[in-house]
C-alpha cells in the first residue's frame, strides 16, 4: 500500500472510509470485481488518485461512468485538502450505484454531487476537466468529452494495455492532442491526457 502522493492523515483516514464503505457495499451492488476487492488500494484508489497529480487546477470537474466513485469519489476526496475549491460532478445511470455515491458524498462531507442519468442524455457539463475509467473504448468518451468539455478544458482517460490500439482507432474519427502518461499502478497501463478535441 505505497504510492508517491503525500495526504494528510485526515485525507488518508477519508480514503480508509471510502475503503470501507465500498468493501460493505459491494457484495449487495457490484462495484467493483470481486477479486480485486483485496486489492482494492492498489488496483482502484491509488490507481484513481494519481490522475489528480496529471490535471491540473480546474475547479469544474465530471466523472462520468462514475459506477462506485472510481476515479471520481477520489478526487472529491483529495480535492478536500489540495483544492478545496473544486466541485466533482458524479455521471452514473445505475440507481444504486447513484445511492451509493451519495452516500458516501455525505458521510465523508465531500464537495460533489450526483447526476443519476446517462451521460448522453444530459445537458453539457462545461467542464474544465472530465475522467473516466473503465466505461468505454477512447472513441466514444472523445464523443462525451467533446459535449461535456469547455472549450479549453481537457480529458482523463485510465487505460488499459490496448491504448494505443485505440488512439489509433479514434483518430478515424477525431482530431486530439494526446499525452499519455504511464501508469504509477499497473506497466501495461496508461493514463491519457487529452486535449483539443475535434471532430474530424
Amino acid at each position: 500500500m505505497s504510492f508517491d502522493i503525500d495526504v494528510s492523515r485526515e485525507t488518508f483516514t477519508r480514503l480508509q472510509a471510502y475503503h470501507d464503505l465500498l468493501t460493505k457495499w459491494n457484495p449487495t451492488i457490484n462495484l467493483v470485481s470481486k477479486t480485486s476487492v483485496d486489492v482494492l488500494w492498489d488496483r482502484h484508489i491509488w490507481d484513481s488518485a494519481q490522475i489528480c497529480q496529471i490535471a491540473g487546477h480546474g475547479d469544474a470537474w465530471a466523472d462520468i461512468g462514475s459506477g462506485g466513485g472510481l476515479p471520481g469519489l477520489v478526487v472529491a476526496i483529495l480535492a478536500l485538502e489540495m483544492q478545496p475549491s473544486r466541485v466533482v460532478i458524479l455521471v452514473e445511470s445505475d440507481a444504486r450505484k447513484a445511492t451509493f455515491l451519495r452516500t458516501v458524498i455525505r458521510e465523508l462531507g465531500l464537495s460533489s454531487k450526483v447526476v443519476a442519468s446517462r451521460v448522453e442524455a444530459i445537458d453539457p457539463l462545461n467542464a474544465d476537466i472530465l475522467s473516466a475509467r473503465a466505461l468505454a473504448d477512447l472513441n466514444n468518451l472523445l464523443g462525451y468529452a467533446y459535449r461535456h468539455l469547455k472549450a479549453d478544458g481537457h480529458a482523463i482517460f485510465l487505460k488499459g494495455a490496448s491504448w494505443e490500439k485505440e488512439v489509433e482507432e479514434a483518430r478515424r474519427s477525431w482530431s486530439f492532442d494526446v499525452v499519455a502518461h504511464k501508469s504509477k499502478t499497473n506497466d501495461d497501463s496508461a493514463v491519457l491526457e487529452v486535449k483539443d478535441i475535434k471532430r474530424a
